[in-house]
C-alpha cells in the first residue's frame, strides 16, 4: 500500500466531499495506486449515507440490465448507460459483499445490508479507505481552487495552500461546488428539487392519512407527465411511488409553476371502458346490494370518501344507479382533480435535479471536458434517479470511474 500524503508529500489526487460518490472515488484511486487525500468540509464524513432509507441504506437496486436501470433516471439516463456496463449494481453488490457487507433483496428490488444499519455501510466504506491509505481530513473547507500549469493550487479555511495533479469535485447539491465548477469553466445547471411529495388539502382525504390505493395513475394536468404506482394519502396531502415518480420527471415543470397546479387521480388505474364493464356487471349480479363495500380493490375508506364525494349515500343500491350517478362515481374513481398547492421533502433523502452540464464531461473518465485534471462524480453531475437505490448507485459509478481513471492518470 501506498504512505498516506504528507504536508512535504503533497497528493496526486485531492477529493473534494465526504459524501458516497467522493469516498468510493477516493477508494477506488487509492487502490489502484494514487496518493489521496480527501476533504470534507462537515465535522463527518457519509452523513447522508447514514440517514438514507430510513437509517437502512438502500445500497443498490437488484435490476442489473443497464437499458432498463437507466429509466430510473429523470436526468442523466443516457450517460449513465455506458458506466453502468462497467460499474453496475452487480459490481456494487460484489464489492461490498468481499469486504464483508452481507446484502439482502427486499420484494421491491430495493438492496439494504442485512443488518438494517447504513452503519454496516459506513463501516465498510472507511475501512476500505484505512486500508487504501486514503487521508481522510474533516473541517476542512476549500476557499480557492485554481489551476496552476502542473495542476491545481487549493487555499483551505486554516490558511494553508494545497497542491495537487489532479481535483475531484463530489460536493453533491452544494452551492459552493457549484461555483467552484463554474469558476473552473463549467455550466451549471441550476438545481431544484427532485423527489418529494405534494401538499394537498382536499375534503376526499381528510381522515384518510395512510391509507394506500396499491394501483393508481397520477397525472400533472397541462402536461404530458404521468405515472402509475401506489399513491399513499398522508397528513398533508399525496405521496407514494407514482406521486415520487411524478416529482422526479416533473422537477422541473413544477418548479416553474411555484409547485402549484391540478393533479388528476385515477385512483384504480382504470380505463373508462373497464370501469363501465365493471358498473354493469355489479347491476346485473347485485341488483339489491347497496354502495356500502367497495368493489374495487381500494381501501375501504377510501371508498367511502369518494362515494359520498360522488353524492351517492351508502344505502343507494346499484342497480338504482342513474347514469348520471354512475358518471359522478367514475369520475372520482378514475379522474378525480386534486389542487397542489406546494411540497414537501421526501423522508431525509433530499435530492435536485441540476448540477454541472453532462456534455461538458467525458462520461468514460468522469474527467472535465473544459478544465484538464478536474474530475466529477456523484450528485454534482446534472443525474438524478427515482428511490429504490438509483441515486446511490449513480455515486458508486461515477465514484468507481472517477477514482480509476484519476489513478491511471
Amino acid at each position: 500500500m501506498n504512505p498516506p500524503p504528507s504536508p512535504t508529500s503533497p497528493p496526486d489526487v485531492v477529493v473534494m466531499g465526504g459524501g458516497a460518490a467522493g469516498f468510493f472515488a477516493a477508494i477506488a484511486a487509492a487502490e489502484g495506486g494514487a496518493r489521496v487525500r480527501l476533504l470534507e468540509r462537515g465535522a463527518r464524513v457519509l452523513t447522508k449515507v447514514l440517514i438514507s432509507g430510513g437509517g437502512r441504506c438502500n445500497v443498490t437496486n437488484a435490476e442489473e440490465k443497464p437499458e432498463k436501470l437507466v429509466k430510473n433516471y429523470p436526468r442523466g439516463g443516457a450517460e449513465l448507460r455506458g458506466p453502468l456496463t462497467k460499474f453496475g449494481p452487480r459490481d456494487t453488490r460484489r464489492w461490498f459483499e468481499s469486504r464483508g457487507v452481507a446484502l439482502k433483496t427486499e420484494e421491491d428490488g430495493r438492496v439494504f445490508p442485512v443488518t438494517d444499519r447504513s452503519q454496516t455501510i459506513v463501516d465498510a466504506l472507511t475501512e476500505a479507505a484505512r486500508r487504501a491509505n486514503v487521508e481522510v481530513r474533516t473541517g476542512v473547507a476549500v476557499r480557492a481552487i485554481r489551476p496552476d500549469g502542473a495542476g491545481f493550487q487549493l487555499d483551505l479555511n486554516s490558511g494553508e495552500s494545497l497542491t495537487a495533479a489532479r481535483v475531484l469535485l463530489a460536493t453533491g447539491s452544494n452551492p459552493q461546488g457549484h461555483a467552484w465548477a463554474r469558476a473552473l469553466g463549467h455550466t451549471i445547471v441550476p438545481p431544484v428539487p427532485s423527489l418529494f411529495t405534494f401538499t394537498i388539502k382536499d375534503p376526499r382525504l381528510k381522515g384518510l392519512a395512510g391509507v394506500a390505493s396499491p394501483q393508481a395513475r397520477v397525472k400533472l394536468e397541462g402536461t404530458s407527465l404521468e405515472q402509475s404506482g401506489p399513491v399513499l394519502i398522508t397528513h398533508w396531502g399525496l405521496s407514494g411511488p407514482a406521486v415520487l415518480r411524478l416529482s422526479a420527471w416533473g422537477a422541473r415543470v413544477m418548479h416553474e409553476g411555484g409547485y402549484r397546479g391540478t393533479l388528476r387521480v385515477n385512483w384504480l388505474d382504470q380505463s373508462p371502458e373497464v370501469l363501465q364493464k365493471t358498473f354493469d356487471q355489479k347491476r346485473k349480479t347485485d341488483p339489491r346490494k347497496s354502495l356500502s363495500a367497495s368493489p374495487f380493490d381500494i381501501p375501504q375508506r377510501l371508498w367511502d370518501s369518494l362515494r359520498t364525494a360522488a353524492g351517492l349515500p351508502a344505502e343507494r343500491r346499484w342497480a338504482d344507479l342513474s347514469k348520471s350517478e354512475m358518471a359522478r362515481l367514475g369520475a372520482e374513481l378514475r379522474d378525480g382533480a386534486y389542487a397542489v398547492t406546494g411540497k414537501s421533502a421526501f423522508k431525509d433523502e433530499f435530492v435536485t435535479s441540476g448540477g454541472v452540464a453532462l456534455e461538458e464531461v467525458d462520461f468514460r473518465t468522469l474527467e472535465s471536458r473544459r478544465c484538464p485534471g478536474l474530475y466529477f462524480a456523484g450528485e454534482i453531475l446534472d443525474i438524478d434517479g427515482v428511490t429504490g437505490g438509483f441515486n446511490f448507485q449513480n455515486a458508486w459509478t461515477t465514484g468507481w470511474l472517477a477514482g480509476r481513471a484519476l489513478a491511471r492518470r
